[in-house]
Order: C-alpha cells, then sequence, then structure tokens
C-alpha cells in the first residue's frame, strides 16, 4: 500500500492465538484480508473501523450452538429468506469494512446484491447472530456499533463469556434502541421480522 509520498509500505497482521505473522506486499486492506485465506486455512478475516480482524477458527462447542441454531431456524430456509453461516456483510462505516457473521438470516433474492468479496448490502440481512469467541470485545462492542449503522434489524448474540443471550433491535441513528437479556434456563422467542416467530432456549446459543 503506497503512502502521502507513494512510498509502498508492508501490512503485516497477526492473528489471534497464533504465533505465525503474515507478512505482504498489498494495495488494500481488502488484498490482505484475501491473502489471509490462503496463507491461514479456517481463519476468517474482517475489516472494521478501517482494521483488519483474522479470527482463529472456532472451537467445538461454538460449531454445536451454530448446527443447533441452523436446525432450529430450518422453518426460515427456503421461500422468501435463507438461513446462511458465514456471508459477508458489507458496511457502511468504512471503504472496505465488512463483517462476516456466524449465521444470518438474508432474503432470498440476496444474489441480486453482491457488493464483491463475498460480502452482500446489508439491506438483505434480516438478522444477524454471533457466538463470542476469544475476542468477544469485538462481538459486544464494534460489531454491535457496524450492524446498527449498516440498519441491520435484529443482532442475537450468543455471549458466552457471561452466560447469556442478548437481542438488540430496532437499530436507529447507528444504535440500537431495544435490547432484552436471557440467561440460562430461559426461553426467548425470536422477532417475527425475520420471517417467522421461532421460539429458542438460550442454552442453544451458550454451549461450552
Amino acid at each position: 500500500m503506497a503512502d502521502e509520498s507513494g512510498r509502498r509500505n508492508d501490512m503485516t497482521v497477526a492473528p489471534e492465538r497464533t504465533d505465525q505473522v503474515v507478512v505482504a506486499r498489498a494495495r488494500s486492506l481488502m488484498d490482505l484480508a484475501e491473502l489471509t485465506h490462503q496463507v491461514l486455512p479456517g481463519h476468517r478475516s474482517e475489516i472494521l473501523e478501517g482494521q483488519l480482524i483474522v479470527n482463529p477458527p472456532a472451537d467445538g462447542p461454538h460449531g454445536v450452538s451454530l448446527t443447533g441454531l441452523t436446525l432450529a431456524l430450518a422453518p426460515l430456509h427456503g421461500g422468501q429468506t435463507q438461513v446462511v453461516q458465514a456471508m459477508g456483510l458489507w458496511l457502511p462505516t468504512g471503504r472496505d469494512d465488512h463483517a462476516v457473521p456466524d449465521l444470518a438470516v438474508v432474503d432470498d433474492d440476496y444474489r441480486d446484491h453482491l457488493v464483491g468479496y463475498n460480502c452482500y448490502r446489508p439491506s438483505v440481512f434480516r438478522m444477524v447472530v454471533e457466538i463470542t469467541s476469544a475476542n468477544w470485545r469485538d462481538d459486544l462492542e464494534r460489531k454491535r456499533e457496524a450492524y446498527a449503522a449498516a440498519s441491520v434489524p435484529v443482532y442475537v448474540i450468543g455471549d458466552r463469556k457471561h452466560g447469556e443471550v442478548v437481542v438488540l433491535t430496532d437499530p436507529v441513528d447507528g444504535e440500537y434502541r431495544t435490547r432484552s437479556v436471557h440467561r440460562p434456563g430461559e426461553s426467548l422467542v425470536l422477532p417475527e421480522s425475520i420471517g417467522a416467530k421461532i421460539e429458542i432456549e438460550a442454552d442453544l446459543l451458550l454451549s461450552r
């Protein structure tokens, strides 16, 4: 990437929980994000507020929660909506900003709204879900702000760090105005705006 004087700079990224360091010449952060897919199999890259984040592969309980939630959302898969994992969401917060939510419910015509790099316009996302891992602060803070700025109607967080499920709705001016918290042993009903009224157990998103 060139600086103001025209000289090229090296971009460096150190993925969490790995001692590998990727050093590469790249014209943009997006180029470097794409490179991580090649040199760090299983890792997932995102750009939040102009900063490249490389997430390590999720643990087993994380995957179990995603599978369980996918099955619970089966009534939404097909017809007017689809249930997808690891689909990129283009963010309005920066030139290359994008997130890759763990799970999402999207409009069936999402293919017509591809921006690039497997990222789609936020208007097709009815709900995004994140299940926290080592980088839990990103899910609770930076992604909350980013998804609200993108006007994603429903953001669900399986907060394994604090043992609770948080449901955020009604994004206005970059903030979610409604927040509900559900703890182990409780059930919750997801907003019908995602395509159907679906009840799930909070424990489903809190596997450890």
